[in-house]
């Protein structure tokens, strides 16, 4: 017998207004404005219940709390859930020392398993670190750990860093 269906609602807010500050403000300020709740996170944020909590040059952490909705099959958060957050803070990373009107894209990401996780492991942290910032690519690391500082996956990532063409228009 299939138990009742659970359910879970979340909002979030309007994507074009950070990616317009994104276009005229540095990467750092606008993460941070993100953090403080100033600008509107990402709906991926609100969609997986991550929080971004530290902005600085070149570093970012991230945090969620598993939840039955991040399960896979087997009763454990799903990997896309590990390679998703481990990609938002190499990615976020790289773009806190992004000047204005400069943006990124992952080129790949090299994520390692090390432990799974359940509702029982409790808040999680996730720290990206940028290793290399060039002038057309980045390589950015992350760590994911649970309260106890036990490693539960690493990611290392190659990031295209997209500069307008000379001449052309900031937005």
């Amino acid at each position: 017998m299939i138990e009742p269906t659970r359910e879970r609602t979340y909002s979030w807010g309007d994507p074009s207004v950070s990616a317009e500050a994104a276009r005229t403000s540095a990467g750092i300020e606008v993460l941070q404005a993100m953090a403080r709740g100033e600008l509107p996170a990402p709906p991926v944020i609100a969609t997986l219940g991550f929080s971004l909590d530290v902005v600085e040059p070149g570093r970012v952490e991230f945090s969620f709390a598993p939840e039955e909705f991040h399960y896979n099959p087997i009763g454990s958060v799903h990997g896309g859930v590990y390679a998703t957050l481990l990609d938002s803070a190499t990615g976020c990373a790289v773009h806190s020392m992004l000047p204005a009107g400069v943006g990124y894209t992952s080129l790949d990401l090299t994520v390692k398993f090390l432990r799974a996780i359940t509702v029982d492991t409790g808040r999680v942290r996730c720290t990206g670190t940028v290793t290399h910032l060039g002038g057309r690519t980045a390589l950015a690391e992350a760590r994911l750990v649970d309260g106890a500082d036990r490693l539960l996956g690493t990611a290392i990532s190659s990031i295209l860093v997209i500069r307008p063409q000379p001449g052309t228009q900031i937005g």
